[in-house]
């Protein structure tokens, strides 16, 4: 299973962004943000704004390790 929050704040550093820009592009706070990282899941709605201000699709990283996890069983 994949932890979201971990895999969006992976993203954001593999970008090169700062948690402060990011929260910008949010309309939240740095705290929030945080909070979002820490998130195992997450609103399908806030991931996909998520993946558009990031501009990585979130939802086919999520698909992936469906796909895994169905071939394990």
């Amino acid at each position: 299973m994949i932890h979201i929050g971990q895999l969006i704040e992976r993203t954001l550093h593999d970008q090169g962004r700062s948690v402060t820009w990011f929260a910008t592009q949010l309309c939240c706070t740095r705290p929030n943000v945080y909070k979002i990282f820490n998130k195992e899941s997450i609103d399908t709605y806030l991931l996909w704004r998520i993946s558009c201000i990031l501009r990585h699709n979130f939802f086919r990283d999520l698909s992936e390790a469906v796909k895994t996890d169905l071939t394990s069983y």
